[in-house]
């Protein structure tokens, strides 16, 4: 292995805190659990190929240069977007902080780095295409599917697709809600979600859910649908239905909600490969926009900290609200 290739990851296991023994090893273990999982996994995979490129041009590794991180996102750059290539920099520079290196001497925070990253966002620009959103007019189309069928797997994933979307739920929530975390009222159905993606500090929130005028698409009777017919008490709400008609112990993954939003939108016609788990969040946030919500209405159901990726949702969903073609055409 060549002596510059250090393929250490040292976010997960920071030697700045294994080193500072004025720490007890409960506080450095909980200081290493700051970040979420996912973003762990996420820096270290591209750290890993970080890593792999500095390898094959027996560059420095840890601490690297501002060159070599240059050099290396602008190969990156030739097949990967210019958000990838973000984030592959923000992984970099973790991983260069946890080591022991601040701001001055972080070769990611050069910049000579920011320089070439303005100049790679201003080639290939910022736009994603994301997938398609699951607005209220799909679910409406989407019930036609369980029309007739009263099976565990249908009614399962009825309430997972409809409470998704009325949730705003991501696939990550979804499927740790549990049957505790819920609370049925005259009004509707209450979700109290322990822990999102921006909340750091676990401090949880609460979104409400009333009952739908058309019961075809009402979350809260599809909810109650699934519980009383899987007869859950306690424990995760969605489960994997065996062949059997038996409920296997845990909780769904995530995969999973993916896997059912494309197994419905396939039968109702529509191109699977078009749609993903985030489908559901996406869709609500869309068709609130398309319904004349506010943005804080809309972020008080989607729990976003920074109205920039609403307003993203919104600009979608009034493509054709106050359109000039539309008094044109009259």
């Amino acid at each position: 292995m060549d002596k510059n290739y250090d393929p250490s990851f040292q976010i997960q296991n920071s030697p700045v805190l294994e080193s500072n023994t004025a720490l007890t090893e409960k506080s450095r273990l909980r200081m290493e659990r700051y970040r979420a999982e996912n973003t762990i996994k996420a820096y270290s995979a591209d750290w890993r190929d970080f890593c792999d490129w500095c390898r094959s041009k027996d560059a420095p590794v840890l601490p690297t240069t501002p060159e070599t991180i240059v050099n290396y996102i602008n190969d990156l750059a030739d097949n990967a977007k210019a958000n990838t290539v973000a984030r592959r920099i923000t992984a970099i520079s973790e991983n260069h902080i946890s080591a022991g290196y601040d701001r001055e001497f972080n070769p990611a925070k050069s910049g000579l780095v920011s320089a070439a990253m303005r100049s790679i966002r201003r080639e290939k620009g910022t736009f994603q295409k994301g997938k398609q959103p699951i607005l209220l007019e799909t679910i409406k189309l989407l019930s036609q599917c369980f029309r007739g069928f009263d099976d565990l797997t249908h009614l399962r994933d009825r309430a997972l697709l409809w409470l998704g979307f009325a949730g705003a739920f991501r696939r990550s929530e979804l499927v740790a809600v549990t049957i505790e975390d819920l609370t049925f009222t005259p009004q509707g159905l209450i979700v109290f979600i322990p822990r999102a993606k921006g909340d750091q500090t676990g401090q949880g929130s609460t979104i409400a859910i009333p009952f739908a005028p058309e019961p075809d698409i009402c979350p809260v009777r599809a909810v109650k649908a699934w519980i009383d017919a899987a007869g859950l008490e306690s424990g995760p709400l969605f489960h994997s239905v065996l062949k059997n008609g038996r409920l296997r112990n845990g909780a769904l993954s995530d995969k999973s909600v993916a896997n059912i939003v494309k197994e419905y939108v396939e039968k109702a016609g529509l191109d699977p490969k078009e749609f993903s788990g985030h489908s559901l969040r996406r869709g609500f946030a869309t068709s609130a926009a398309q319904h004349d919500v506010t943005t804080l209405g809309i972020m008080k159901q989607t729990r976003h900290k920074s109205e920039k990726m609403v307003h993203r949702y919104i600009e979608q969903g009034k493509l054709f609200k106050d359109n000039p073609l539309d008094k044109m055409f009259k």
